[in-house]
């Protein structure tokens, strides 16, 4: 997500980590050299962090070397990423992070679709070597639209692009989409990915018993999915309010999308956009940041990837530059998402609204972050730690 300052304004730096790099080599190394697939000598290299996107699980770059087990073979060097969830006093974005279920959809994804998401290798549940859990993957070359500075800023690669190569970067995009939602949801996949919500329900409406259920309903995982995002604003929160949040919930349960909720559930990525996409050439090369990956109605995923858009377009203009504000336009991405899988979004005015919402949380969270590190301070009104309110208020007035 994006950082800004306290005037409004985004920051070239990202701090997500409390950890000594130095220190996280050394074990890395040490539990890498006990994997059975490595071989002698195990040494890591140019470890490092991302600073262009990214502000919830911490990720780390690393090149690692090693002698194979048959003799005179010589030196394998390998280019990885590790993903850990981050330290408690690093005031996390979420109050939970399940490595485990990020790791099973990747791969279940990457076996089951063409959305090129990277090989996991290896998953570390027990927290102690690290510090937490964490997975290493495959790293991929590319270039990532980036969120600090906004892509949609003046300088940045997609602004430099042509019209047609955005175009192509859209549609291939909307193509990932189209492919993980290509994934069959039934009770067997439900249990083995094991993405069920919290089991605290709201609203009143019949919801999945869990895995024996004969069939899960898409309104039952969307009310999981709206009770979840209620308790994760009043966690955000804790003895704040941020009123535009609130206003904006009570507007969404008063107009539940009856239409979007009658087609059967999908697969979803979770943080579906653009700048958790790896891309070579205008093509996705790498999906990446799957800890908000659920199930549910597709909109879910068209609404969050709709809206990021606009919120980092927003920002552009505020600051007296044009933008893109004709890319991922909310027709044609729904227009090209139906091309490719005979499904017509349904209620997407209400999904981007409630991405709005959602992000609306994470917002004050990344701030409150912010303030723990000493790069913001707290706002006379709270409310102003929501960056976006002028957009929500909006979309709930219509």
């Amino acid at each position: 997500m994006s950082s800004e300052t306290t005037d409004g304004a985004p920051t070239d730096h990202l701090r997500t980590s409390t950890r000594d790099p130095e220190d996280l080599r050394r074990r890395l190394e040490a539990w890498l050299a006990t994997r059975p697939e490595v071989g002698a000598q195990v040494r890591i290299e140019s470890l490092q962090s991302p600073e262009a996107n990214g502000m919830s699980s911490e990720t780390l770059l690393f090149d690692a070397s090693w002698l194979p087990a048959s003799p005179g073979g010589e030196r394998v060097e390998r280019r990885f990423v590790a993903r850990m969830a981050p330290a408690v006093d690093a005031v996390p974005v979420f109050p939970h992070y399940d490595l485990g279920a990020q790791v099973r959809v990747m791969r279940l994804v990457g076996s089951r679709t063409s959305a090129p998401v990277p090989a996991v290798h290896w998953y570390e549940p027990d927290a102690s070597v690290l510090g937490s859990e964490f997975f290493v993957m495959d790293r991929v070359d590319g270039q990532v639209p980036p969120d600090v500075m906004p892509y949609t800023f003046d300088g940045s690669w997609v602004i430099a692009a042509t019209p047609e190569q955005r175009a192509h970067l859209q549609a291939t995009s909307v193509d990932v989409l189209a492919a993980i939602h290509g994934i069959e949801v039934s009770t067997a996949s439900l249990a083995a990915l094991d993405l069920h919500d919290e089991p605290e329900e709201a609203d009143g409406r019949d919801e999945p018993d869990g895995p024996d259920q004969t069939e899960p309903t898409t309104d039952a995982l969307l009310a999981r999915h709206f009770a979840r995002e209620r308790r994760y604003y009043d966690w955000v929160r804790g003895d704040l309010r941020l009123p535009v949040v609130e206003r904006a919930l009570d507007w969404l349960e008063a107009r539940w999308p009856s239409h979007a909720v009658a087609a059967p559930p999908v697969v979803c990525w979770g943080d579906s956009r653009i700048g958790n996409i790896l891309y070579q050439d205008f093509e996705p090369r790498a999906v990446l940041d799957w800890e908000m990956a659920t199930v549910g109605p597709r909109e879910l995923d068209l609404g969050w990837f709709i809206f990021l858009h606009r919120f980092f377009q927003d920002i552009a203009a505020d600051f007296g530059m044009a933008g893109l504000p004709d890319f991922l336009d909310q027709d044609t991405v729904a227009r090209q998402y139906a091309e490719r899988t005979g499904h017509e979004p349904r209620d997407l005015d209400w999904f981007v609204t409630y991405a709005a919402t959602r992000h609306g949380s994470i917002m004050a969270r990344t701030h409150l972050r912010r303030i723990q590190f000493g790069e913001a301070t707290m706002p006379d009104d709270p409310e102003e730690m929501v960056l976006h309110r002028r957009a929500i208020e909006a979309l709930i007035s219509g």
